[in-house]
């Protein structure tokens, strides 16, 4: 397709997803374990981060007609987007609505909750937002690393912004990243979101190498062969694992069907052969893409490194580089380059060799690519597996489930006659 041209025929199979960054890496918190922050250094002789109404056009209007489906998903991360301000998510909606051509739109949000207010919340709620809230459990969990600029915990300020959201009646989700800390306290963090009336969690694992790269940045891609070192908040591989098992446990008992857990959905999805709803659990990748304030697109949002930039949407079309040899290459890579010890593996088909910007350690073989995350992950499957297969038996045989819960207490009820 030619640059400005009307979009005729669109040869993905899929929906591409562009994460888009409208204020890049700028944000009013200093989280320790940011892995975004570090990316301010590739612009840092720009003036300006703030995405133009200019290219919120261009992009609009191309990321719609890529789409070969009637449902469109933006969605809008950063940094902090609410930074960008509220008019540039009125024109948002002015140019989808422009642009839409009987699609349905549908726009989620990513804040740390900081800004939130009446007014804010009211413009989320007539317009349909899904914001997810970034918190990672009760005050000492969540403060031990996501401190304002001053070095001081944030939880009260987020608490806030999410009453307000509750207030207004705003569905939100929950993501927390998992860390060296909050993973020591798997029941505590479950239970708390529970208690704040989250129904959908995404457990975000932090796994990052720091190290001196040519370009100033300090975090480390998973091919860097710099000398390095895996982070103080990095979450133990283990520990992780334990973490997840821990919660699965509680999970299954009482809240089947009534809180959704994204790795849980995602392990009973690829168990009966369905998509994951994530692509970290995917066969491939390279449908994700992340898109910065200028226009310029990445691989991933996960890989915003000099040699993951696929090109920059004002001078390029978007199916040009989504399309493109060197992004079907970077999907590819996720199978093609796993190590024999992952394709060997009786749970290859529900983890996939998980995230590739965590396949950082070197199998026992010495044969590199191997997940970080490997050990937890086999713990969390080993104990999960057999639950999971009854779900399976359920979905199979039309019935929800949720029956599980009843079926756990039988079979103890049984045990302890």
């Amino acid at each position: 397709m030619a640059k400005g041209n009307t979009l005729i025929f669109n040869p993905l199979s899929y929906p591409i997803y562009l994460m888009a960054k409208p204020v890049g890496a700028l944000c009013n918190l200093d989280c320790q374990y940011c892995y975004y922050l570090d990316k301010e250094e590739l612009y840092k002789n720009r003036k300006n981060n703030r995405m133009s109404e200019e290219l919120l056009e261009v992009f609009t209007k191309e990321y719609i007609e890529a789409q070969p489906t009637p449902h469109v998903l933006f969605t809008w991360h950063g940094g902090e987007t609410l930074l960008r301000g509220m008019d540039f998510f009125r024109k948002a909606l002015h140019f989808q609505k422009k642009y839409a051509r009987g699609r349905q739109i549908t726009n989620t949000l990513q804040t740390n909750g900081i800004l939130l207010n009446d007014e804010w919340c009211r413009f989320f709620k007539d317009n349909n937002f899904l914001i997810g809230i970034s918190i990672d459990g009760p005050k000492h969990c969540h403060d031990q690393y996501r401190k304002d600029k001053g070095g001081h915990g944030t939880f009260d300020k987020v608490m806030a912004g999410i009453e307000l959201l509750k207030k207004h009646g705003v569905e939100f989700n929950v993501l927390s990243v998992v860390n060296s800390y909050n993973v020591q306290y798997p029941l505590e963090v479950y239970r708390f979101f529970k208690e704040i009336g989250a129904e959908y969690i995404q457990f975000s694992p932090v796994v990052e190498r720091q190290g001196e790269r040519p370009d100033g940045l300090k975090l480390l891609a998973p091919d860097d062969e710099i000398t390095s070192v895996v982070t103080e908040w990095s979450v133990p591989a283990l520990e992780y694992g334990k973490f997840m098992t821990a919660i699965f446990d509680e999970w299954v008992r009482n809240d089947v069907g009534r809180v959704y857990v994204q790795m849980f959905d995602s392990t009973l999805a690829c168990l009966v052969g369905e998509a994951p709803g994530v692509c970290v659990y995917a066969k491939t990748c390279g449908h994700a893409s992340a898109i910065e304030f200028n226009g310029d697109i990445y691989s991933c949002d996960h890989y915003v490194f000099p040699e993951n930039k696929l090109g920059n949407i004002r001078r390029e079309s978007l199916i040009s580089m989504m399309l493109s040899e060197k992004q079907l290459k970077f999907g590819d890579a996720k199978r093609s380059s796993l190590p024999q010890q992952c394709r060997e593996c009786r749970f290859l088909d529900l983890c996939n060799g998980e995230c590739p910007k965590n396949r950082i350690i070197k199998t026992a073989d010495g044969e590199k690519g191997l997940n970080y995350l490997c050990t937890g992950l086999k713990h969390y499957y080993n104990h999960v597996y057999p639950y999971m297969q009854y779900m399976a038996g359920q979905l199979a045989q039309q019935l929800p489930p949720a029956n599980i819960m009843a079926a756990i207490r039988l079979a103890e009820q049984n045990q302890n006659k």
